[in-house]
């Protein structure tokens, strides 16, 4: 049974209320070639919701995610899903998900229920066409970096620090992208994560009003953040 508190998350589509998140509807160029990936959305925490927290969201809500690690050639040192390219013997985006999460974090994919598959996301850079797989955490298993030549960090990230509005901004990139962003764990998570969670987050009852005004430039966070974890 899916949690009270996914509930949304998992019947209504992603939304974009003020277009600012540009990953959310972007699809692939009709004729264009791409390749097939999937990535799992992976939440945890207690079943039972919160009466007193928007949505019903649990203290311990989390979700799972990886920092790629910086020698990857493309988009390398990025916070991202667990997942990735499908394989010709997957049984679907579902399998290719929980396939690739217990390759890349080393999680039991016998204690994941998947609850919902969203619309396939187009990633221009990569050619991908990545359908997201929304999963509840039922039976928790240990996680951690499987290969450190493709992932630096797994974290069980807070839902309540990822939604803190202290914690949220949108991010410019030099060649022109902009889009939503969260800073948590002495990670920046933008790009396609970002616009994934920041989607879901618009429908799931359990967002706080944030400055969708607040435009930073991702060079200068990237470095700020640089010099935080150098500085002594």
């Amino acid at each position: 049974m899916t949690p009270y508190w996914l509930r949304k998350v998992t019947t209504l589509e992603p939304k974009d209320p003020h277009d600012d998140n540009p990953i959310i509807n972007r699809r692939a160029p009709s004729g264009l070639p791409v390749r097939q990936a999937a990535v799992l959305v992976l939440f945890g925490g207690s079943p039972t919701p919160d009466p007193l927290a928007r949505g019903g969201l649990p203290a311990d809500a989390d979700v799972l995610l990886t920092q790629r690690a910086a020698s990857l050639r493309q988009h390398s040192g990025q916070v991202a899903f667990p997942g990735g390219a499908a394989d010709p013997d997957d049984e679907g985006p579902e399998h290719t998900a929980l396939r690739e999460a217990q390759e890349e974090t080393g999680l039991d994919p016998a204690g994941v229920r998947p609850l919902a598959v969203l619309p396939e996301l187009f990633i221009p850079p990569s050619g991908f066409d990545v359908t997201p797989v929304i999963a509840y955490w039922e039976r928790p298993s240990p996680v951690g970096v499987v290969n450190p030549a493709e992932a630096s960090r797994v974290v069980r990230v807070s839902l309540h620090d990822l939604l803190d509005p202290r914690n949220r901004f949108q991010v410019r990139h030099a060649l022109g992208y902009r889009g939503p962003a969260f800073r948590v764990e002495g990670m920046l998570v933008w790009g396609f994560t970002a616009g994934v969670l920041a989607g879901l987050f618009a429908v799931s009852g359990w967002e706080i009003e944030w400055d969708h005004h607040d435009i930073r430039d991702l060079d200068v966070v990237l470095a700020e953040m640089e010099t935080e974890v150098v500085e002594p």
